[in-house]
């Protein structure tokens, strides 16, 4: 949900940070809060933190209080939870009190949207008990409340912003929609780099010239204003500038309007509503109400506040949304008229104190339905990933949950667990609502999952004596994937059963699944086999049964209903059958392709008789035609603008004669359909897996030149070419960087799929209309756009006649000729579906994934898809259900139409008022899911439940879905009474169709689904293929969800704390070392880190450093000095000990043997170090094997042999490289994780010169670190410390030979 209900307190403090007092004079605003916080002891009250009259000095004093709850709740009058006019005695006593007492609230009005405190409770109205925990405390403001309480609200609207104004205010406020005056501040159309684009909108070419035209009211053509039918008025403020007073005390302040108002305040008003609004507009509020708005002794007075703020724009208010915890004062304390700028520090103090004392405001859960510890942890979890992931708590102990994938998907599983069971037992039954969607990881998906089931397998106190408990539901379902990986998100979800698996057999749990969508077969598998293997009996079904069908069978297998038990469902692996491309790959046939006409573009004018067959078909299934009973003042075919290139030529596809940009011409006089097989479109974003579907889709459909022209992604660094697939065949797609040159090289390119981000999504779809000139359509995949931003786009693209998709849109499809991005899923879906060739039914939809399923059901139940769009699920799509209902009624090549519709917005209801009309003539079949909100909002304590989609929430009782499917009902629509009837009503509709020739019967078969390639990668992830590995690796998996270092995952590497020797063991010896071990390696890492600048190491690395070279450089310069000479010489130390010890040879042996092989002993001798002056990183080493190793045996003799050497020459002594060499073999072979034969290779392997090699990494880096500091210079070796010998002066001195 992006709107989302603040607190008063935090509300007023927005204000009063950013309002600017400019042309009126803003009273101070004074907020203090009284919390309750929950005692840490179980049982003992709660800890009451009441405000300090040092931070709230005004609590004092003579100064008169209003302490009120500050929970989102109405009424609170009539509650008994007002305290007016109090000192801060009483006041501090009295929150006390009431803070510590159970209320019993309305299961209604709970949204926030309003303070009607002057409405009481229905007396038969249920409650529910609460506690408080926030209440809100502020100075008591004496008035007249007869003349000097006003009323203002601003709300977002689709089309911008709509301010109502009433003179009255407080309790006599009455019905505001009503009586209030309104003006709509448009939203803003913003620049266009130069372009000159139109103002125009649906209406008539005088009223979409300019601003001042009035034309056709709303009202007038039987629209409601908050839909597409809206009309420009004189009065609309049209937003590309600030607000002005003037235009408000002429068009809703105005003594016509508001004749009760006071001419001496009506420009303060105004200019106050004008800088409420500007605050309104750049905060991203989408509700602000002010309630009684006070006037009186010439000062603006904010009483009392509701506001909802679009949480999708916190990328964009962060900052501006922190609440500083002193209040600004207003303009009158500052005493020149001026405000302090918002975020403003306090004089004197510390910016970081400052930063401290602010915080974000509070997004409160309704008073009575707060959130549980499960609830916030999926809510905690969400915020952190780009995937959704929603859980409601309805019941704890309900018997039936739901995992479900989808938003709309897991509204439907709700509507029909509600439907089977009835409204009241649902509500008593039904324990969660939850969807996650998005492609979550595999860890994600675990996470979730074990959250619903440790909610599930609680066990209440009085239920555990008992032996047989009643079973309990889960029903893992989802509708058709379009590009998750069903067997990844199953791995998480299967981890999560196997671990709750004693739990689940103690409460009896019985487990449905219902899936499909990409690699769903492999999916569906695991969770057979992860049944029996955990021994619950888990019933698997896959696309072909219908999405909710497991509701019913769950419900009656658990004995909740009467009914026919499900079908068998045995353990084979037969019971899940390849889908027909995946089939297809072990066919011996060699048979490629289908076999129906590549035909020219579909005629899309609309002739007398296709609109008289259509209006015929309408009268027979009892819906008014347009002839009959069509209102006059109803034109039949309302105008739009025409995309900037399609002609109006009825006979010729390529005309181009009239075209013009913002021309609004009828829908019926467009040649050319929104999608069709010459679309050529670019993918903005790097975005592979949609190119490659797309290129799939156009192969299969057999089009002649790719839907895709080009990839516009910025970060591209330069214009190249990327791989792909065509068929078999590599093709090469350009990327650009620059939008002007890519629709500079490619004209033809007339449709956009974008990619881009939540937060980059409105400066790119600006920047794609401004530089590409022949623009026709965008589809904007991103979810979260503010929907200040959507507006925004709504405008402009009206303006320029670009047909906008979304945003939070998966795409839509014209089968047989094009796809949007991923629509449709993957190419067995897509085959399964036979969107390879058109039908006859168009339909829109909501929601991505439930437009998979009707793409399926329209395959099986009909002739199949002509056109589908998801218009996406946010509460303001760019275009909307008519728009594209009206755009399909005017296509001849479509027969019947589909509605999917769900809870929430007035688009249905558009729809309803086109078809009552005449406007809209076809048959059409529509649903509205979320039929379940009212048993839900009930079983949740009277809050309404937020859906999976942003804009799925009732906005009042027309917007519920049950309302809304009673309305398309009314108005002519086929409404089933379920929607587990909807494929019946499909079908029949359909037939009829035929059977009046509206429709021709099919007189050929079916054409053969085409065979298509599969990737190589995806036919390894279906385990269809094999193929030798060109690299193996044995320390190392990072394709999961979780970095292993030799099966260890990366988090038990830290949780374990094993350091750098525990990560090298793992990584080099392939297991986990004993502690000490580990403490061994760090400090040998330690003590070969670096031994100063002189070494031939450090020299090079500080030579090449001063030559201007890089890091890298300058590293490997040093690194390639190791060597027998130099830091090489445990290697050699380690073999020549060990081999000596083996063979048993007397220290005096040992010296002797190396002496006649005219061999030096590595890891014997020192330059500077001496049997008197010892090297003490020597003794470090031996003293810490010695203490910790189990056996020291070849440190032991080396240092026997360091008796004999040192004996002969004082500096031969075992040096720090032959200690850390002997004392690593003692761990090898010693520790007891090595056989001697590991223990062997792994020094012939060079692992101790390993070690000293990246010892002494560190030590090389910060030479180069030092010199780069200290800036030196290039280096040149002095000549006076070089011998300079000549040939002449070699030869006498005897060197002639040299």
């Amino acid at each position: 949900m992006s709107s989302k209900a603040i607190r008063e307190h935090d509300g007023k403090l927005l204000l009063a940070q950013h309002l600017t007092g400019t042309g009126y004079n803003l009273a101070p605003v004074r907020v203090a809060q009284v919390l309750a916080t929950p005692s840490p002891v179980a049982g003992e009250e709660d800890t009451v933190v009441l405000p300090s009259p040092l931070d709230h000095p005004w609590l004092q004093g003579d100064t008169r209080l209003v302490v009120k709850p500050d929970e989102l709740i109405k009424r609170r009058g009539k509650l008994g939870l007002l305290l007016l006019n109090a000192d801060w005695d009483a006041a501090s006593a009295w929150a006390t009190d009431r803070i510590r007492r159970e209320v019993h609230l309305p299961t209604t009005g709970h949204d926030g949207d309003e303070d009607d405190d002057c409405a009481p409770p229905a007396e038969d109205a249920k409650t529910i008990p609460a506690r408080l925990h926030h209440l809100l405390v502020e100075p008591f403001i004496p008035h007249d409340s007869k003349t000097e309480e006003h009323y203002v609200c601003i709300r977002s609207v689709r089309h911008g912003d709509e301010i109502l104004f009433s003179a009255r205010g407080g309790i006599d406020v009455g019905d505001v929609d009503a009586t209030a005056s309104r003006l709509l501040v448009r939203a803003p159309i913003d620049s266009f780099d130069g372009r000159n684009p139109t103002t125009a909108w649906r209406g008539s070419a005088s009223s979409a010239a300019g601003a001042g035209d009035s034309s056709a009211s709303a009202a007038d053509l039987g629209w409601d204003d908050d839909n597409e039918w809206y009309h420009p008025t004189e009065s609309d403020w049209h937003g590309d500038s600030a607000l002005t007073t003037e235009h408000l005390l002429k068009h809703l302040l105005s003594p016509e309007q508001c004749p009760d108002l006071q001419d001496d305040r009506r420009a303060a008003l105004a200019a106050f509503i004008v800088d409420l609004h500007r605050v309104y507009t750049r905060l991203h509020f989408t509700y602000l109400e002010i309630n009684p708005l006070v006037f009186c002794q010439g000062k603006v007075y904010i009483l009392d506040l509701a506001a909802k703020l679009d949480t999708t724009a916190e990328f964009e208010c962060a900052r501006l949304w922190e609440l500083s915890s002193a209040v600004v004062p207003a303009s009158d304390e500052l005493g020149s008229g001026t405000r302090a700028a918002p975020n403003a520090a306090a004089p004197g103090a510390p910016e970081q104190a400052q930063r401290l004392r602010r915080r974000m405001p509070d997004f409160p859960a309704p008073l009575g339905r707060p959130m549980s510890d499960a609830e916030r942890y999926i809510a905690e979890l969400d915020a952190k990933t780009g995937a959704s992931l929603k859980l409601t708590v309805l019941q704890p102990r309900g018997r039936v949950w739901t995992l479900v994938a989808g938003g709309g998907a897991s509204v439907v599983y709700a509507d029909a667990v509600t439907a089977a069971l009835g409204a009241e037992v649902a509500g008593r039954e039904l324990a969660n609502y939850g969807e996650y969607s998005g492609a979550p990881t595999e860890s994600q998906t675990f996470e979730y999952t074990r959250t619903v089931l440790r909610l599930m397998t609680t066990i209440h106190p009085e239920d555990e004596a008992k032996t047989d408990l009643p079973p309990r539901v889960l029903l893992i379902g989802g509708g058709i994937a379009n590009f998750t990986n069903v067997a990844a998100t199953f791995r998480g979800i299967a981890r999560a059963l196997r671990d709750a698996a004693p739990a689940l057999k103690r409460v009896n749990a019985r487990i449905w699944v219902r899936r499909g969508g990409p690699n769903y077969q492999e999916g569906l598998r695991h969770m057979r086999q992860l049944g029996s293997e955990i021994g619950i009996k888990i019933r698997v079904y896959g696309p072909d049964s219908f999405i909710t069908q497991i509701v019913k069978y769950s419900l009656v297998d658990a004995g909740f209903i009467d009914g026919r038990a499900a079908p068998a469902c045995t353990a084979g692996d037969d019971d899940i059958p390849l889908s027909p491309s995946m089939a297809a790959l072990t066919r011996n046939d060699s048979k490629v392709g289908n076999e129906f006409s590549d035909e020219d573009e579909i005629e899309t004018t609309v002739t007398s008789a296709a609109r008289a067959a259509a209006v015929k078909s309408a009268s027979k299934y009892g819906r008014p035609s347009a002839s009959d009973n069509a209102p006059s003042s109803v034109d039949p075919s309302p105008s739009i603008p025409l995309p900037r290139d399609a002609a109006v030529s009825s006979t010729d596809n390529d005309s181009e004669e009239d075209s013009r940009a913002g021309s609004p011409v009828s829908l019926a006089s467009v040649s050319r359909a929104l999608l069709d097989r010459k679309t050529r479109a670019f993918i903005y974003g790097m975005q592979p897996r949609a190119v490659q579907g797309m290129l799939d889709f156009d192969y299969m459909c057999k089009r002649k030149t790719a839907s895709v022209a080009g990839i516009i992604y910025p970060f591209a660094g330069g214009r190249h070419v990327q791989k792909f697939y065509w068929g078999t065949r590599e093709i090469m797609v350009p990327v650009y960087t620059d939008i002007a040159d890519a629709a500079a090289r490619h004209p033809e390119a007339d449709t956009v799929v974008n990619f881009a981000s939540c937060r980059s999504a409105y400066e790119a779809t600006c920047d794609l209309m401004a530089h590409i000139p022949g623009l026709r359509s965008i589809a904007i995949i991103a979810e979260g756009v503010p929907e200040r931003h959507t507006k925004s786009l709504i405008r402009r693209s009206r303006a320029l006649g670009v047909t906008l998709i979304g945003p939070a849109t998966v795409g839509g499809v014209q089968p047989g000729a094009f796809k949007i991005g991923n629509t449709g899923g993957m190419v067995d879906n897509l085959i399964d579906a036979k969107l390879y060739r058109p039908g006859s039914v168009g339909y829109v939809s909501k929601s991505g994934g439930m437009s998979n399923e009707l793409n399926r059901l329209l395959s099986r139940h009909t002739d199949g898809v002509y056109s589908g769009v998801a218009v996406g699920g946010d509460r303001y799509p760019a275009t909307t259900f008519l728009d594209h209902i009206l755009r399909l009624e005017d296509d001849p090549a479509c027969k019947m139409l589909v509605l999917l519709g769900e809870v929430g917005g007035r688009e249905e209801i558009a729809v309803a008022k086109a078809i009552a009309s005449g406007r809209v003539t076809k048959p059409m079949v529509a649903w509205c899911i979320g039929t379940c909100a009212d048993a839900l909002a009930a079983s949740a304590g009277g809050a309404e439940v937020q859906f999976g989609h942003a804009g799925a929430m009732a906005g009042g009782r027309e917007e519920t879905a049950l309302a809304k499917n009673q309305i398309l009902r009314n108005a002519g629509c086929h409404v089933p009474n379920s929607f587990e009837e909807f494929p019946d009503m499909l079908e029949t509709v359909f037939n009829q169709l035929v059977a009046e020739g509206v429709i021709p019967p099919k007189e050929t078969p079916e054409p053969e689904a085409p065979r298509m390639p599969i990737d190589y990668h995806w036919a390894q992830e279906l385990g269809l293929i094999r193929k030798p590995a060109n690299f193996v690796t044995t320390i190392v998996d990072d394709r999961g969800q979780e970095l292993l270092y030799s099966g260890m995952t990366i988090s038990d590497v830290f949780r374990n704390d094993i350091g750098i020797g525990g990560v090298l063991g793992l990584l080099w010896f392939r297991r986990r070392l004993p502690e000490y071990a580990g403490r061994f390696i760090e400090m040998v890492l330690m003590l070969t880190a670096d031994h100063g600048p002189a070494v031939a190491g450090a020299h090079n690395t500080i030579v090449t450093t001063r030559a201007g070279k890089d890091l890298i450089s300058a590293l490997v310069s040093g690194l390639l000095t190791i060597g027998d000479r130099f830091g090489g010489a445990l290697d050699g130390a380690a073999a020549q000990f060990s081999a000596a010890y083996d063979q048993a040879l007397h220290p005096h042996e040992f010296v002797d043997s190396m002496r006649r092989k005219k061999q030096l002993i590595h890891g014997i001798g020192h330059r500077i170090k001496s049997r008197t002056n010892p090297d003490q990183r020597v003794q470090i080493v031996c003293d810490y094997a010695r203490q910790h190793f189990p056996s020291t045996r070849v440190m032991d003799y080396a240092l026997e042999v360091e008796k004999v050497t040192t004996a002969k020459k004082d500096n031969l002594i075992l040096n720090v490289d032959g200690a850390i060499a002997v004392c690593f073999v003692d761990l090898l072979r010693y520790s007891g994780l090595f056989t001697a034969e590991e223990a062997e290779e792994y020094i012939q392997l060079g692992i101790l010169n390993g070690l000293f090699v990246l010892g002494r990494s560190v030590g090389f880096i910060g030479h180069f670190i030092d010199q780069r500091r200290l800036r030196q210079g290039l280096y040149r070796h002095p000549w006076d410390d070089i011998a300079y010998l000549r040939p002449e002066e070699a030869e006498g001195m005897g060197f002639s030979d040299m």
